[in-house]
C-alpha cells in the first residue's frame, strides 16, 4: 500500500491530517475514511510505509530520547512512545499510543520529519497520555503528542514527576476531545497549551466550549508551540507559561487588566488630518483613525468623487502606506485621467490638446508609478461575498487607507438570496470586522433618499440629515463617522454653484456635530479649495 501527501480532510477541514492511500484514505483528526480516491495521478507519491507491521511488533520496539527536542528517556517512556531505527542508524519514525478504554488500541507513525500513518483501530480512541494522566488536580491539553511531551518534561525537570498532560490527534481533533468530556471534566482546571498560529487559536474556541467556562484556562507562549518554546527558552518559560495561564472566556467578553490595555489602545490612537481644502472637518472629526470607517454622503453630482480623490492625493503624499480605491461608477480609464488633471492642476480639453503627453505622462507618474494607488477594475454591482473579498485582498497586500464609491450599488439586489437591505446589513457588519481585523480606514460613499416635496432638493444646497441617507440602517449604525455635503448645482453665481457646504451627522470619536465649513470647486484645475483660503473665481 502506497501513501500519498497528506491535504485536507474534507470531512473536519483539517488542513494536514486526512492521509490519502493508493487503495483510500484516512483521517487521524476525524477519523473518516474512504476506500475510493479521485485524481490519484495529481497526487505525489511519497515513501511507502510499512503496512503489514502489527501493534505487537510496534510494542517490542526500542525507545529512545528525543534530544533534538529536549525529551528525556523518561518522558518518551511516560507516554510509551516506540521508535524505529533506519538500517543506516539514524532515527526512523515514532509511535504515538492511543488507548481504548486504557488498553493500546491504535499508533499513530510519524516518520520524520511530518508525514502520519495510522495503525490499528482509531474508532473510539481516547486523548494521547490520557491512560497515564492521574495524580494531579489540573489537566494539560496541547494539540500535539511532541507538545505533550514538552510540558511532561518541564514538569519533570522542575519537580521530578509529571502531571496531566494529554493531547488531541491534531488541533482539528475536537471530536476526541468531545467523547472525553466528562473524564476531562474531573479535573478542577485545564489548561490548554495550542499553538499561537490561527488554527490553534480557533481550537482553543471550540475545545473552551466543549469543557465549559469557568474550569478552562489559556497557557500563553512565548513562541508557535510548546517544543519550539521548551526548545528555545527551555522547562523554567514552559512552567511560567503553565502559572500564568489566563481564564478563558467566550469571544468578546473581557475584563481587568484586557480592559486597561484596550483602554490604552485607543489612546494610542493617531489621527492624521484631511487634506487643507477639507479643514472644517478636522474641527469636528480631528482627523482620519484606522480602525474606523467614515461615511460621506450627498445627493448627485454634488462633488463625491472629487471629494475622495482629493484626500486619496493627499495621502498619497502624506502617508507610506498603499491606498485602496473602489469606485464602482467610473472606469479605471476614467478615474486615471481625473487624477492626473489633479495632479498637474490643470483640466484635460480634449478637443485643444491643451496638455502634451509629456505633461499626461509626468501627472500619471505623480500618483501611479510608486504603485501605492490600487484600483479596482469593475464598474457595477457585485456580490457581497466578492466585493469584501477584494477588499480584504488589498488590505493583505499593504492597503492602509480604503474608499469605496459607493455603498448603495456596492451589493447587488437579491445578492446571494438576500433582500437589497439584507445584503447591506452583510456586506456592513463584514466590512467593519475588515477595518478592525486589518487596521484599516475605511471611506464609504453614500446616496440619499429622494427629497421629500414641496422644500429644496439636495442638488438645490439642502444639507441632509442622517435620516435621508438611503439604503439600510447598518449603514447609519456601524459608520464611526458621517459627513454629508451639498452644493446648490443650479445657483445663478458660479462660487454658490461651485461651493460644497459640509455638516458632521456622526463622530463617535469625538461626539461634536454641524456645520464643517465649505469648499469650492475650481473649473480650471479640478481642485477644492477650502473657504478659508482666497478663491479667485475664473
Amino acid at each position: 500500500m502506497s501513501r500519498y501527501k497528506q491535504t485536507a480532510c474534507p470531512e473536519c477541514d483539517s488542513s494536514d491530517a486526512f492521509t490519502i492511500y493508493d487503495d483510500g484514505a484516512y483521517c487521524f483528526s476525524c477519523q473518516y475514511s474512504t476506500k475510493k480516491v479521485n485524481n490519484m495521478n495529481e497526487l505525489e507519491p511519497i515513501a511507502k510505509p510499512n503496512s503489514s507491521i502489527t501493534l505487537d511488533e510496534i510494542h517490542d520496539l526500542n525507545s529512545f530520547p528525543i534530544n533534538t527536542r529536549g525529551i528525556s528517556k523518561q518522558v518518551v517512556d511516560h507516554f510509551g512512545i516506540k521508535m524505529a531505527v533506519n538500517p543506516d542508524g539514524s532515527g526512523g519514525s515514532h509511535f504515538y499510543p492511543y488507548t481504548n478504554e486504557g488498553r493500546v488500541a491504535a499508533y499513530k507513525e510519524r516518520k520524520l520529519p511530518k508525514s502520519f500513518v495510522a495503525h490499528g483501530n482509531f474508532n473510539n480512541v481516547e486523548l494521547f497520555g490520557q491512560s497515564n494522566a492521574s495524580g494531579g488536580k489540573t489537566l494539560v491539553i496541547t494539540e500535539g503528542e511532541l507538545d505533550a511531551c514538552a510540558v511532561a518534561q518541564s514538569f519533570l525537570d522542575k519537580y521530578n514527576r509529571i502531571f496531566p498532560v494529554v493531547s488531541m490527534p491534531s488541533a482539528t481533533g475536537c471530536k476526541v476531545v468531545l467523547a472525553q468530556r466528562e473524564w476531562i471534566r474531573r479535573f478542577e482546571s485545564v489548561i490548554l497549551f495550542f499553538d499561537k498560529d490561527d488554527a490553534g487559536q480557533a481550537a482553543v474556541q471550540k475545545v473552551a466550549k466543549i469543557i465549559g467556562a469557568g474550569k478552562v484556562k489559556v497557557a500563553k507562549l512565548l513562541e508557535k508551540d510548546p517544543c519550539e518554546q521548551l526548545i528555545k527558552h527551555g522547562s523554567a518559560s514552559l512552567l511560567q507559561s503553565y502559572w500564568d495561564a489566563e481564564t478563558w472566556s467566550p469571544a468578546g467578553l473581557v475584563m481587568g487588566e484586557a480592559i486597561w490595555e484596550q483602554f490604552q489602545q485607543r489612546q494610542r490612537t493617531k489621527s492624521r488630518p484631511y487634506p487643507k481644502c477639507l479643514s472644517g472637518l478636522n474641527d469636528k472629526l480631528k482627523g482620519i483613525r484606522q480602525g474606523e470607517i467614515t461615511l460621506f454622503t450627498s445627493g448627485t453630482g454634488s462633488g463625491k468623487s472629487t471629494i475622495v480623490k482629493e484626500i486619496v492625493i493627499d495621502l498619497l503624499k502624506e502617508e507610506e502606506n498603499k491606498i485602496g480605491l473602489i469606485s464602482l461608477e467610473e472606469s479605471v480609464g476614467d478615474t486615471a485621467e481625473k487624477f492626473i488633471e489633479m495632479s498637474l492642476n490643470q483640466k484635460l480639453d480634449h478637443e485643444t490638446n491643451n496638455l502634451s503627453d509629456i505633461d499626461l505622462r509626468q501627472g500619471f507618474e505623480s500618483i501611479f508609478a510608486d504603485e501605492r494607488l490600487v484600483l479596482l477594475d469593475h464598474q457595477g454591482s457585485v456580490g457581497d461575498s466578492t466585493l469584501t473579498d477584494k477588499i480584504e485582498y488589498m488590505c493583505l497586500m499593504g492597503c492602509k487607507y480604503l474608499v469605496l464609491d459607493h455603498i448603495t450599488i456596492a451589493v447587488s439586489e437579491g445578492s446571494e438570496g438576500l433582500s437589497g437591505n439584507e445584503a447591506i446589513d452583510k456586506v456592513m457588519s463584514d466590512l467593519l470586522k475588515i477595518v478592525k481585523k486589518h487596521n484599516v480606514w475605511l471611506c464609504l460613499i453614500s446616496h440619499l433618499r429622494k427629497a421629500p416635496g414641496g422644500g429644496a432638493s439636495f442638488e438645490e444646497g439642502k444639507l441632509a440629515s442622517i435620516d435621508d441617507i438611503k439604503g439600510s440602517g447598518s449603514i447609519k449604525q456601524i459608520s464611526f463617522d458621517i459627513v454629508a455635503f451639498a452644493r446648490n448645482l443650479v445657483a445663478d453665481n458660479e462660487t454658490e454653484r461651485n461651493t460644497i457646504k459640509f455638516r458632521v451627522l456622526k463622530s463617535r470619536f469625538t461626539g461634536l456635530t454641524g456645520s464643517a465649513g465649505s469648499a469650492v470647486y475650481n473649473t480650471k484645475t479640478g481642485r477644492l479649495t477650502s473657504t478659508d483660503s482666497v478663491f479667485m473665481e475664473i
